[in-house]
């Protein structure tokens, strides 16, 4: 699905005031009742993730780790099957997974008196019964179930193994795409001679960041290629089809193969 850029920055501004839940989520598919769900999705996460890393310090002090600490001790003592931690998150407007890791990580720094490693934190909030505390393991369970954007479900839903894209760089390539064709091929009328695939929306801030890092990359090694966004784009971002650079929304069907086409005449 393509939108304009008026379109895209209408969704925007209203994500922007909206927080990362799975209600906002409706009220968003019922504001744009013709755009997509996953779409709507996936926009809605990354612009989240934008807002997450512009605020991330504020949240990170000491003062900040403390009295959200402090805040969870007090409210599971007034009510401890209350959804204490994903409140707090929603109420400083901040992702529930990260609420969650910060009060987990202090919970473990007072109860060992040394600071937890990465990994025993990351353990912990993929399976939450190896908390221990059974208060704080379902306080960090709402949040990881509750947050559309960040935490370990999330992690998995995104994960897609590329076989393709391994046995490329076990031949020494670095930066390669998701497939280099053996028989280049013309879509559009166009020669495509490698394929990426993004599971996302192809917004003006993750495209740019693309185009620096892996397309104009892959365009200099390769030749041009295409490139598909399977939750749509901003069709304006669609500009460098004449340099080697084709996007589309889904796989194409007017694909010519060149040998084919050539072994004709």
């Amino acid at each position: 699905m393509k939108l304009s850029k008026a379109q895209y920055d209408e969704i925007a501004q209203f994500l922007g005031h909206v927080q990362p839940t799975r209600q906002s989520l409706r009220k968003l598919k019922k504001r744009f009742p013709s755009q997509s769900q996953s779409t709507l999705l996936s926009i809605f996460s990354q612009e989240y993730q934008k807002q997450i890393k512009r605020t991330h310090a504020k949240h990170h002090t000491a003062e900040a780790i403390e009295t959200y600490y402090q805040r969870y001790l007090s409210g599971v003592v007034k009510n401890a099957g209350a959804p204490v931690l994903l409140e707090l998150a929603n109420e400083v407007d901040f992702a529930p997974s990260l609420m969650a890791r910060i009060v987990l990580e202090r919970f473990l720094q007072e109860q060992e008196g040394t600071i937890p490693s990465k990994t025993l934190i990351n353990s912990m909030l993929r399976d939450p019964s190896q908390i221990p505390d059974g208060v704080l393991a379902n306080q960090v369970y709402q949040c990881t179930v509750n947050d559309c954007c960040y935490g370990p479900l999330v992690d998995c839903i995104k994960h897609l193994e590329k076989l393709t894209e391994e046995q490329l760089r076990a031949k020494g390539y670095d930066k390669t795409p998701d497939f280099i064709l053996e028989v280049p091929v013309a879509v559009e009328g166009h020669i495509i001679h490698w394929i990426e695939s993004k599971a996302s929306f192809g917004d003006e801030c993750s495209h740019q960041a693309y185009l620096h890092d892996q397309f104009w990359s892959y365009w200099n090694r390769f030749g041009p290629g295409l490139v598909i966004y399977w939750y749509g784009f901003i069709e304006e971002l669609d500009c460098h089809r004449e340099r080697g650079i084709l996007l589309k929304d889904c796989f194409p069907t007017d694909i010519v193969t060149l040998r084919h086409s050539v072994a004709q005449h």
